[in-house]
């Protein structure tokens, strides 16, 4: 059973900083790229971050400079560290693993944590 447990979310004036956490089971954690995705209110879910297994990453534009990815492949968990945090941040969080190798294609979502920016 594949779990990716999401944490850290809250509410933060602009400007403030946030640390989200996601806990995998049931994945080969270390074989898996992880990543970060925001929902917006009536939004799509957009990437914010991915980590690759090699511990590479990638940002969209719109954070890069600000969070930063970082997994710990010992604990099955990658984070997010969110600085200067802005009002259009707010969202859920989801996590997302993402198989390499042969199990490419092989995706699993988290429930999603919310954060949100307000003053």
């Amino acid at each position: 059973q594949v779990q990716l447990v999401e944490s850290g979310g809250g509410l933060v004036q602009p400007g403030g900083s946030l640390k989200l956490s996601c806990t995998a089971s049931g994945i080969d954690f270390s074989r898996n790229y992880m990543g970060w995705y925001r929902q917006a209110p009536g939004d799509q879910r957009d990437m914010v971050a991915v980590i690759a297994t090699g511990g590479g990453t990638n940002y969209a534009d719109y954070v890069n400079g600000r969070f930063f990815i970082t997994r710990n492949n010992a604990k099955n968990t990658v984070y997010l560290q969110m600085n200067n945090l802005r009002l259009e941040d707010t969202g859920v969080y989801y996590c997302k693993s993402m198989g390499v190798g042969r199990n490419q294609g092989n995706t699993h979502w988290g429930q999603g944590t919310e954060v949100t920016v307000s003053s």
